[in-house]
């Protein structure tokens, strides 16, 4: 629409500027893992842990304000509660700990979709689907055989990633800046 506004349902369009920031972002973010991953982690966690606690309480409190499916609000709230005190008291376990379940369960994750993969070559998926079905498996059971060796990496993949999805983000800032101008 030229003349400014915007048509019923269509999401209006993002500024470039807060692409630019989310690009830097990454970026500090992803040097940070790299150069300090241990202290960087522990921060990340301690941020976790707080995110959690205060998501707790408020399914607590929209127990209370919307009563429908007020069990699992209660059940999400106690676990986010008690979630988010354990990792704010114990920072440097829990940036142990967060990580190494996330291995795991994102190994068990690549086992459970690298059998779905090849049920579904078998019948009649293609090579292809089996092929991603396998290399699942697989990186699933090495997660699973090395769980804290794979979570001490954690911080360097994500240090990479947040490297690459920043400079993504700020070439794509300047993109969506000539856009719309």
């Amino acid at each position: 629409m030229a003349n400014g506004t915007v048509a019923v349902g269509a999401m209006p369009p993002v500024p470039w500027w807060l692409v630019l920031l989310q690009g830097i972002a990454a970026i500090v973010i992803g040097l940070l893992l790299l150069s300090n991953p241990g202290a960087t982690t522990v921060v990340i966690v301690q941020v976790l842990g707080w995110y959690w606690l205060f998501t707790g309480v408020l399914n607590l409190v929209m127990m209370f304000v919307d009563t429908t499916m007020w069990g699992w609000k209660l059940l999400i709230g106690i676990l986010g509660i008690i979630a988010g005190i354990a990792v704010i008291r114990l920072p440097i376990y829990a940036a142990v700990l967060v990580p190494t379940t996330l291995v795991i369960v994102l190994g068990f994750e690549g086992v459970i979709i690298g059998v779905v993969d090849l049920v579904k070559a078998f019948k009649g998926g293609g090579v292809g689907i089996g092929v991603l079905g396998v290399l699942s498996i697989l990186i699933g059971f090495v997660l699973l055989a090395r769980p804290i060796a794979a979570a001490i990496a954690t911080p360097f993949v994500f240090g990479i990633l947040g490297l690459a999805f920043g400079a993504v983000g700020v070439f794509s800032s300047f993109q969506l800046r000539k856009a719309q101008a």
